[in-house]
C-alpha cells in the first residue's frame, strides 16, 4: 500500500539516537552508528521522531510500505518490557490527582483572546491584527491543562491554536505565510509534553526558518498534570 512513512537521510544523521528513543513503536534503531528505519510495519506515520532529530535528517515520504501493524508493535513492546497501550502515548489514559484550590471569593477572570478566529486552519493569513503582533502558537490542550494560560501566555498576544494529530495537516506552510507577510515581533510556542504535540513545534520552527526573517522565539512545554516543564 502507498502510505506516509518516515525517511532518514543518512548523510544528515549524526548518530545521536534521539529519534530511536522517541520512537515508542521501536521502528527506528541504531545500525553502524546511524539511525535506520528497521521495520515499515512498526512506523505509525505520526512522526514522534521528527522533533527529536537535531539535524533535520528525518522527513515524511509517501511510498509503498507495509501497513502499520499495531499487534506486532504491542508484542515487540511487551517483549522488551515497555509499557503497552493502544495508539500513541498521548492517548494513554491516566487519572490526574489535582489538589483542590483553597476557597476564595469568586472573581471572573477576563479572557485574553485578542482576535477571532483563533484556529490555525481558519485564521486569515493577512489579517490586520497581525501587524506588529506578538504571536502565540498553542496546542489545543494547553488551555485546559494549564489553568493560567490566559494571563501568563495569551495576554498581549495574538493566539493561534491547533492540534496536528486531530487536524491531520502540516501547519508549516500557513505559518510561514503569516510570518513572511506580516510584521510579527515574536513567536511563543506552547505545547503539551505528549510526542504528537511535537508536530506543532516542528511546524512553527520550519515556518520561522522558511520566513526568511529573524524573529525571536521560545518554546514552553506543559505537562499533562498542568506543570511548566521548560
Amino acid at each position: 500500500m502507498i502510505r506516509k512513512i518516515i525517511q532518514i537521510d543518512q548523510e544528515k544523521c549524526n548518530g545521536c539516537g534521539a529519534c530511536a528513543a522517541a520512537c515508542h513503536e521501536g521502528a527506528i534503531g541504531m545500525v553502524d552508528g546511524k539511525a535506520r528505519l528497521l521495520r515499515d510495519d512498526y512506523c505509525d506515520g505520526l512522526g514522534d521522531c521528527l522533533p527529536a532529530c537535531p539535524t533535520g535528517a528525518i522527513t515524511f515520504v509517501e511510498r509503498e510500505a507495509a501497513a502499520y501493524d499495531e499487534a506486532a508493535v504491542k508484542a515487540n513492546q511487551a517483549a522488551k518490557g515497555r509499557p503497552v497501550h493502544a495508539g500513541c502515548p498521548g492517548q494513554q489514559a491516566r487519572q490526574l490527582c489535582q489538589q483542590p484550590a483553597a476557597p476564595a471569593a469568586p472573581v471572573a477572570a477576563a479572557s485574553q483572546l485578542g482576535q477571532w478566529p483563533c484556529q490555525i486552519k481558519l485564521v486569515p493569513v493577512n489579517a490586520p491584527y497581525f501587524d506588529g503582533a506578538k504571536l502565540l502558537i498553542a496546542a489545543d490542550c494547553t488551555a485546559f491543562a494549564y489553568a493560567n494560560l490566559h494571563q501568563e501566555f495569551m495576554r498581549g498576544k495574538i493566539t493561534l491554536i491547533g492540534c496536528p494529530k486531530l487536524d491531520g495537516v502540516d501547519y508549516s506552510e500557513k505559518l510561514t505565510a503569516i510570518l513572511a507577510n506580516n510584521d510579527i515581533q515574536s513567536v511563543t510556542i506552547v505545547r503539551m509534553e505528549v510526542p504528537c504535540c511535537g508536530g506543532l513545534e516542528l511546524a512553527a520552527k520550519k515556518a520561522l526558518q522558511a520566513s526568511g526573517k529573524f524573529i525571536p522565539w521560545q518554546v514552553t512545554t506543559i505537562s499533562v498534570d498542568g506543570r511548566i516543564l521548560d
